[in-house]
C-alpha cells in the first residue's frame, strides 16, 4: 500500500502573507501533514514573527506537524493565535501544539571545579543509600517468603529449582573449573619464583593450598556467577517485566516472589558450595601441575604436605562463605530484574548494576569474612 493509497489526492502545502487592516494574515493552503511539510519548513524559517491571524479557509488536512510549523511562524511565546475561517482540527491542534512548545526549556544550572566533584560525590553516596535500602527491603521480603514457604512446603516450584541448579549451576562448572585450574597454575608459578629466590620454594604447596581453600576458589566461584548467572537471572526477569508476565502472574494469584525469586535463590543456594569445592580442586590441580613440573613434588608429596601442613579449618573457611555470597548474588539478580523499567534501555542498565553491585558485594564481604575469620584465629 503506497502514500498515494493511504491519502488520496494530497495537495501540497502553500501559504501566502497579506495585509488586512493593518494587520499581517498568514493565509494556509492545501494539506499541512508529517509527509506534506518537509517542502515549506525553509520558506517558513525565513518569515520573521509578527503573524496577526492565521487563515485556515483554504487549509486542507492538517496534522500536528503542520500546527507546529504554524506555532513557530507565528511566535512560540503567543498564547493564542486568532483564526479565520472554519476547520474542524485546527484550532484544537494548534493548541496542543502550543503547549507543548510554550515557555522556554530550562537548563539546568552544572557545578564546575571542585563543587562538581563534591556534587558527584554526594549523588553517588545518595545512590549507594538508596539502593542498601532497596536491597535490605527486598531482603525482607525475600525472608517472608521463605518462612512462609516453611509452613507450606507444597508450595515449593521444585522443577523450577532443579531447573535453575542444571542451567545457572551445572553448566557453569566447566569455566569455572578451567579458570580456577588456571589461577591455580599462576598462584604456583609465582610462588615458586619468588620464593625460591629466599630458598624456601618447597613452601610453594602451603602458599597453593591457602589461597585456593580459603579465597581464590570462592571469589573466583562467586565472580564468575556474577557475571554469568546473575546477569542473565536479571535479563530474564526484566524480559517478563518489559512482557507484562510479572503482572499477569498477580492478575492469575500468583506470587512472583514464590514462582521467581525463591526458586533461584534455593538453586543458588545449593549449587554455589559445589562448585566453589570443584574450583578448589580445579585450583589445587594446577598448582599440582606446576609443583610438579618446575619443583619435582610428586602428586603423593604435595596432598601429603597439604594433609600434614595445612588445617582442615581452612577448607571449610571458604565452604562456610559460599551459601551467604550465594544469597547476595540471587538476591541483587532477582531485585533488578523485578524493578525493570518497560524499555530496553532501562533492561540494560539494570542489567550492568547488577554484575557490578554483585562483584562489589562479593569483595566487600569476603574481605569481612577474611578479617573476621583472622580475629577469631582461623
Amino acid at each position: 500500500m503506497g502514500e498515494a493509497d493511504i491519502i488520496p489526492d494530497a495537495q501540497a502545502p502553500a501559504y501566502d502573507v497579506r495585509g488586512d487592516a493593518g494587520a499581517r494574515v498568514l493565509a494556509l493552503r492545501g494539506d499541512w501533514t508529517v509527509r506534506t511539510v518537509s517542502g515549506i519548513d525553509a520558506p517558513l524559517r525565513a518569515l520573521s514573527d509578527g503573524i496577526d491571524r492565521v487563515d485556515v479557509t483554504g487549509l486542507g488536512r492538517m496534522d500536528v506537524a503542520g500546527a507546529w510549523l504554524i506555532v513557530r511562524t507565528c511566535g512560540r511565546g503567543r498564547e493564542d493565535i486568532a483564526l479565520d475561517g472554519e476547520h474542524e482540527n485546527a484550532s484544537r491542534l494548534i493548541a496542543v501544539a502550543q503547549r507543548a512548545t510554550h515557555g522556554e526549556l530550562a537548563h539546568p544550572e552544572r557545578p564546575h571545579g571542585v563543587i562538581a566533584v563534591f556534587d558527584r560525590i554526594g549523588r553517588s553516596l545518595v545512590n549507594i543509600r538508596d539502593e542498601a535500602l532497596h536491597t535490605l527491603g527486598f531482603l525482607g521480603l525475600t525472608l517472608v517468603t521463605l518462612l512462609r514457604l516453611v509452613r507450606h512446603p507444597r508450595r515449593i516450584r521444585w522443577i523450577s529449582v532443579v531447573s535453575v541448579m542444571e542451567t545457572a549451576g551445572l553448566n557453569a562448572l566447566p569455566i569455572i573449573m578451567l579458570l580456577a585450574f588456571f589461577i591455580g597454575v599462576v598462584v604456583a608459578f609465582l610462588g615458586s619464583r619468588v620464593l625460591g629466590d629466599f630458598g624456601a620454594a618447597v613452601f610453594t604447596v602451603e602458599l597453593v593450598a591457602f589461597s585456593v581453600m580459603r579465597e581464590f576458589g570462592v571469589v573466583i566461584t562467586c565472580v564468575l556467577l556474577a557475571g554469568r548467572t546473575d546477569s542473565a537471572f536479571t535479563a530474564q526477569i526484566g524480559a517478563m517485566k518489559m512482557r507484562q508476565e510479572i503482572d499477569a502472574m498477580r492478575v492469575l494469584g500468583l506470587d512472583p516472589m514464590e514462582a521467581i525469586v525463591v526458586p533461584r535463590l534455593i538453586a543458588m543456594v545449593v549449587m554455589t558450595p559445589v562448585l566453589t569445592f570443584a574450583a578448589t580442586m580445579a585450583g589445587l590441580l594446577g598448582g599440582l601441575v606446576v609443583c610438579w613440573a618446575m619443583l619435582d613434588v610428586s602428586p603423593i608429596m604435595f596432598f601429603t604436605r597439604i594433609s600434614e601442613a595445612v588445617p582442615a579449618q581452612h577448607f571449610w573457611v571458604g565452604m562456610l562463605k559460599s551459601p551467604v555470597l550465594a544469597v547476595v548474588l540471587a538476591l541483587v539478580g532477582c531485585r533488578h530484574g523485578l524493578e525493570t523499567g518497560d524499555d530496553v534501555t532501562s533492561l540494560g542498565k539494570r542489567v550492568t548494576a547488577s554484575v557490578v553491585q554483585s562483584i562489589f558485594l562479593v569483595i566487600v564481604i569476603d574481605a569481612a569474612f577474611a578479617i573476621w575469620f583472622l580475629e577469631m584465629d582461623w
